[in-house]
């Protein structure tokens, strides 16, 4: 079953991404992406779902610029895009918060009162103000991630990649991840989440596309898309309501 539907014919000048035509086969014959065309305008939000092997991450990889396709073409249209890593860990460089936010826009080529000015904005638009000479690496994990978009505001990036945001979040910790992608979103950014939780985030979404094996199955709003029976696609549907305690056994 396919169900992709229209997709965005902006004028360019609204075009944030486009992915056109992109495919990705490794070394070993594996195909992981075939033929994977969209495009997400400036300021949209957009939540990417997909079954674990569906080619989410391999498609992030390849529009953050860590991957080539093997056909196709990714462009961003006079923007650049920084990624929230699933592994909140892995992008910490600093010592501190302040520090490290204060690595990347550095080498940005931000210096002294400049390079401070930036820093302090970051702290404060993703409220770790009050955080700012913590032990970054004892941040909490919705903190950690919010620590991550602050570097990514501090260099000037104006796409927000989430790769699987809420792996290993408690309660609190997707509360604060949400509240940062709210504010994202106020604040005229464009985000792109990569997600199978979508119970979590896809009410913030102005769109909803959905990868399985590697193809492009659905692109449409969230609710043409909850209208879709996405368990074909390895998706459980955020819909699914409990009633009683028999209901939370995912069978």
């Amino acid at each position: 079953m396919t169900a992709i539907m229209g997709n965005n014919m902006e004028p360019r000048s609204e075009i944030a991404l486009a992915v056109s035509g992109v495919g990705r086969t490794f070394s070993d014959g594996t195909v992981a992406l075939k033929d994977v065309s969209f495009s997400i305008n400036r300021g949209e939000f957009a939540v990417i779902a997909g079954s674990n092997g569906s080619g989410k991450s391999v498609l992030m990889s390849i529009i953050a610029g860590l991957d080539e396709p093997t056909e196709g073409t990714v462009e961003l249209n006079g923007c650049q895009a920084g990624l929230v890593f699933q592994d909140a860990d892995s992008q910490i460089l600093g010592e501190t918060p302040a520090e490290d936010i204060a690595f990347g826009a550095r080498n940005c080529g931000l210096k002294k009162e400049a390079l401070a000015e930036c820093v302090s904005m970051a702290l404060e638009q993703t409220g770790l103000k009050e955080r700012k000479d913590a032990y970054a690496r004892f941040l909490s994990g919705g903190e950690k991630r919010r620590l991550a978009v602050a570097g990514i505001l501090a260099m000037g990036r104006s796409l927000v990649i989430f790769d699987e945001p809420f792996a290993n979040l408690d309660w609190p910790g997707v509360k604060q991840v949400c509240g940062i992608m709210r504010q994202l979103k106020e604040e005229g950014k464009t985000v792109l989440v990569l997600t199978h939780e979508l119970e979590k985030v896809l009410a913030l979404a102005d769109r909803f596309l959905v990868l399985s094996k590697g193809h492009l199955v659905f692109d449409g709003t969230p609710q043409d898309g909850l209208k879709t029976d996405l368990e074909l696609w390895g998706i459980r549907n955020p819909l699914t309501s409990y009633r009683s305690l028999e209901d939370m056994i995912w069978l």
